[in-house]
């Protein structure tokens, strides 16, 4: 279980670096047509339809889809400074209530980005952009990095509780 639970972990940071370089390449492209355009005039003034809208949905597929892994990875932004300086088991039960409190907070969140989800599902809402996509779509990668982030949290606060012992490495103490 470990390991599919690690691969899921890999597999979701992965899309979320190539969801980085598609927004890379996508802004890279329009500001190659507004440098055409400037230079070749308004002949050669091209748009990408949309460009900003693919690009923040993009940025929110790689956001979302990058949170399991970084937490597993113990790259998330953590407040060291109190807790290193407690002993070994206080530092565990820091980590517990913080791991509890997590779960909780992100599956409340994860129940109603489920209920938006089904709700654009339902009405066929879609993006006001030149390209109107369905909002389901960019919807599904928030739900799918706060399902995976909600498993994570709840994997890791299973394996302190089994460890007895906080299991989040500091990733700027390595």
């Amino acid at each position: 279980m470990r390991r599919v639970l690690d691969a899921l972990y890999t597999a979701a940071g992965g899309l979320a670096a190539l969801c980085i370089l598609a927004i890379c390449l996508l802004i890279s492209a329009q500001v190659g047509l507004n440098i055409l355009a400037r230079v070749g005039g308004p002949a050669l003034s091209f748009t990408i339809p949309s460009y900003a809208d693919f690009a923040g949905f993009g940025l929110a597929a790689a956001s979302f889809l990058a949170m399991a892994y970084t937490l597993r990875a113990g790259a998330h932004i953590r407040v060291n400074l109190l807790v290193s300086r407690l002993p070994q088991g206080a530092q565990w039960v820091a980590e517990m209530l913080s791991l509890a409190l997590g779960t909780a907070m992100v599956g409340y969140a994860t129940w109603f980005s489920v209920q938006l989800l089904m709700e654009s599902l339902h009405y066929g809402d879609t993006s006001p952009g030149i390209i109107a996509v369905p909002l389901w779509i960019p919807q599904l990668t928030m739900v799918t990095g706060l399902v995976l982030l909600t498993v994570a949290l709840l994997d890791t606060l299973v394996e302190s509780l089994r460890n007895r012992a906080p299991v989040i490495i500091d990733f700027g103490s390595e």
